[in-house]
């Protein structure tokens, strides 16, 4: 899965309609409504959208006819392999009749050329885990895990001779850090949950 690094808005003109696409990153369905809310022109003949957020979608034809607008847009998102996204294709009605077809084509097409410009970045899976450790293994310790990317140590807590650390790691590399620390630390220290 990937998600949008930062908006991205494209027009297009179809057979005299004029159709702009904008796509923005979300975290919520919240956030996703107010976008939609803020970007919606008041001028135009249709707003039509979709979003993704995990598993949860939602789409909206705008007065298109049903299944000619958000869900060729939805579909554009997870042909894409996109979450936390929403993408409003707006359309300003140019005098010639598209069909359903072609506003399949329209709605989709237009989505799918603003989505081809957008920056991307995986969606990393991250996971907490606690670590105890002597203050003496701290320093190594936190060099070492600091080589992962996306690795956080997100609390720390020291006392006179043990640390105790809040970290967010990486799905893919908790195996690795795992058996890392242990062998950095001999064994004295493990991740917990």
């Amino acid at each position: 899965m990937f998600c949008l690094v930062e908006p991205v808005t494209l027009e297009a003109t179809i057979k005299k309609s004029r159709f702009i696409a904008s796509a923005f990153p979300v975290v919520d369905e919240a956030e996703a409504t107010k976008v939609i809310a803020e970007n919606s022109s008041a001028t135009a003949n249709h707003n039509c959208w979709a979003w993704r957020i995990g598993q949860g979608y939602r789409f909206s034809d705008d007065g298109e006819p049903t299944g000619t607008a958000g869900k060729p847009i939805l579909a554009t998102i997870d042909g894409r392999s996109l979450d936390n996204i929403v993408v409003i294709v707006t359309r300003w009605f140019g005098g010639v009749l598209l069909g359903t077809g072609g506003l399949v084509r329209a709605y989709g097409g237009t989505a799918g050329a603003c989505l081809k410009t957008a920056t991307l970045a995986p969606i990393v899976t991250m996971v907490e885990r606690k670590l105890n450790l002597r203050v003496s293994d701290l320093s190594m310790v936190k060099a070492r895990l600091s080589s992962f990317e996306g690795m956080r140590i997100v609390a720390q807590h020291f006392d006179g001779i043990s640390a105790e650390m809040n970290l967010q790691i990486p799905e893919d590399d908790l195996e690795t850090i795992s058996r890392l620390i242990a062998d950095l630390t001999r064994g004295r220290s493990k991740l917990e949950p």
